[in-house]
């Protein structure tokens, strides 16, 4: 099934779930007669709202993500979790509630009982459509293509276990080996269509969306290669264990039933703190421009007397995934000021700002309006600087990784910024990325909260510039 009907259909089994687990609750708290009761609570607000709270809880932890083979357990252990956080959350409330109305009840127990309802129907209706969703890949409905990198044991071993289980829905549609001699080879019916070297072409032929690099020891640096073609593909990119150690940091280990695979580049931020992170980004944002209005004035009528043009400078710069947006910023310097030389990168005393552009940059205040692209969710408060796609390009073909930068939403500050100077060289470019990628690798709400502090201090003592 599509993502979309496939989130419909979670949503739908869990409105049941959810309303049915408070309803038998109800039924046993009231009904039974089994607990003292002062007054008859209410049944259906108490019970939409709890549907409410628990939807949104569930959204932090990633609950409506879309699914693929993905193990049942690890989803039970999730609900578990969450769950658990959520009842101590309604227990913590409760108990206040009690306290403040100077009420001596011997019923918060009954909160354990819900837990339990609630794990067992939700679990129930979870474990129900994962099974059907599985019956659907078995019968080759919403199945997936791959291919597999490496023409060699390791490559046929893995090409084995996914042959064996058609529960895991993947078809193996073709080999990308390495040398030039394997190339129309056929195991199991399936042909090496190509090098390495065409793998981004292989990959369009056949319509894979996962790709399973089993390569030897001695192909290691072939690794990365692949790797830079393919980070910005829509394609699943996994690689057989031993090469781990080459990846170290940047890798999670899933299975293909019991044979281990290894994740490259995952989402290392859980799937709440992103959803938290860009709730706060929206609440930030808007209260920093509303209390800097006077400012934005200000500085909209000094850069008006000062020179001709905009007050305004929008330029394209690469978002997260490569899309392209136009980042506000207060004018800086005169108008059309790359006309003569064309993109070239600013540099501390660059003549081309204007006597107000000095003060603005020097206190941050041309970083302001940037505010407006993170209210759109075209940046964030904390992220890798954006680039424009003319460097992004050029870059991309010096520097291996480079483009990994836009595996997330670009930020006004970020670790590169409080860390290193203003980009003058592709040195400098050089060790922003490894700050860049380390900022990536250890993504947090805890991380943005250090580097916004650190940023603060940069502002206050005016040490580090941005791009």
């Amino acid at each position: 099934m599509n993502k979309k009907t496939e989130k419909i259909l979670i949503l739908f089994i869990d409105f049941l779930a959810i309303n049915l687990s408070w309803i038998v609750f109800f039924y046993i708290r009231v009904k039974t007669g089994w607990f003292q009761l002062i007054t008859t609570p209410e049944v259906f607000i108490p019970m939409l709202v709890v549907y409410v709270y628990w939807v949104i809880l569930f959204t932090f932890v990633g609950m409506y993500r879309t699914w693929f083979a993905a193990s049942r357990f690890d989803e039970l252990s999730t609900l578990f979790k969450s769950t658990f956080v959520g009842i101590f959350i309604l227990f913590t409330i409760i108990f206040i509630d009690d306290y403040l109305h100077n009420v001596q009840s011997s019923n918060r127990i009954l909160i354990f009982i819900y837990w339990g309802l609630l794990l067992l129907f939700v679990g129930t209706g979870r474990l129900a459509i994962r099974g059907f969703q599985r019956r659907l890949l078995i019968k080759g409905i919403g199945r997936r293509c791959a291919i597999i990198v490496g023409y060699n044991s390791r490559a046929r071993e893995v090409h084995d276990q996914i042959s064996e289980h058609a529960a895991l829905g993947l078809d193996i549609k073709a080999y990308a080996a390495v040398d030039h001699e394997n190339v129309g080879k056929i195991y199991k019916g399936v042909e090496v269509i190509g090098t390495v070297d065409e793998i981004v072409k292989i990959v369009g032929k056949t319509n894979s969306k996962e790709v399973i690099i089993a390569l030897e020891k001695e192909d290691h640096e072939l690794l990365v290669d692949v790797i830079s073609k393919l980070e910005h593909k829509d394609v699943g990119l996994k690689i057989v264990p031993d090469l781990y150690e080459i990846l170290s940091g940047q890798a999670r280990t899933s299975q293909i039933y019991g044979m281990p695979l290894i994740d490259i580049m995952p989402e290392l931020m859980p799937e709440w703190e992103k959803k938290l992170k860009r709730m706060l980004d929206v609440i930030t944002s808007f209260f920093i421009l509303l209390i800097t209005l006077p400012i934005t004035i200000l500085s909209s009528i000094a850069i008006k007397l000062d020179s001709k043009g905009t007050v305004f400078f929008k330029q394209e710069r690469s978002g997260m995934n490569g899309n392209i947006f136009k980042i506000i910023k207060f004018r800086s310097m005169f108008e059309d000021a790359e006309k003569q030389t064309g993109p070239v990168w600013s540099s501390k005393d660059d003549p081309r700002i204007t006597k107000v552009g000095k003060i603005i940059r020097r206190v941050k205040i041309d970083e302001l309006p940037q505010m407006i692209n993170v209210l759109r969710g075209e940046m964030s408060i904390v992220g890798p600087r954006p680039e424009r796609p003319y460097f992004v390009e050029k870059l991309s073909d010096e520097i291996p990784y480079y483009k990994r930068r836009l595996k997330v939403r670009p930020g006004i500050t970020g670790w590169a910024q409080v860390k290193h100077k203003y980009d003058e060289s592709i040195d400098d470019v050089k060790i922003k990325l490894r700050y860049d990628l380390f900022y990536i690798e250890n993504m947090s709400l805890r991380m943005d909260f250090k580097i916004i502090v650190r940023t603060i201090f940069v502002v206050l003592f005016g040490k580090e510039q941005y791009n």
